[in-house]
């Protein structure tokens, strides 16, 4: 059911501002496509056994200006090694959201890390861009991703979504 693959609750890490994707997979793991081996490299040197800590579902909650920097499609594929089920922050870089997207990882823009508390369990909804926290009993209306977006995350990312063009065309 497209609603169930778009909602999402799991604990909160928070990352504050200006996280660039230099800090999120260093350059030494850029030869590397694999989130599973990228996961124990994922922010590790601003966050220390990240990957060791965070469990499938949780979600990443960062502020300002998050994945600035180089673009580098490791950085959503670390984030989504570790077993985040998505990003909420309240800016992102353009290049590291579409990145995200593309690579089926959604990214949510709403100001959840003025609210929320580290560890805590929120909920997230794709779709209506709503983030709940129920430690707070509070709820942030964020922006809820466009249908292509949602279309092409349900595919597994930019690769699926062409795929599934081309089988719809008649030239796969």
């Amino acid at each position: 059911m497209l609603e169930d693959t778009f909602r999402f609750r799991g604990r909160a890490f928070l990352f504050g501002d200006n996280i660039d994707t230099d800090a999120i997979i260093n350059v030494n793991y850029l030869n590397v496509a694999d989130p599973e081996l990228l996961a124990p490299h994922c922010l590790e040197e601003l966050f220390p056994g990240l990957s060791a800590r965070a469990r499938k579902g949780d979600i990443l909650v960062a502020g300002d200006n998050f994945g600035c920097g180089s673009s580098r499609e490791q950085a959503p594929l670390a984030i989504m090694g570790c077993g985040f089920s998505c990003v909420v922050a309240k800016s992102f870089s353009r290049l590291f959201y579409r990145n995200a997207i593309n690579l089926g990882l959604p990214a949510i823009t709403a100001d959840a890390e003025a609210i929320a508390a580290e560890g805590e369990e929120i909920a997230v909804d794709c779709l209506s861009g709503v983030i709940r926290f129920p430690r707070a009993d509070k709820e942030i209306s964020g922006a809820p991703l466009p249908p292509f977006m949602l279309e092409i995350l349900r595919l597994g990312g930019l690769a699926g979504f062409l795929k599934e063009q081309l089988k719809a065309e008649g030239r796969l």
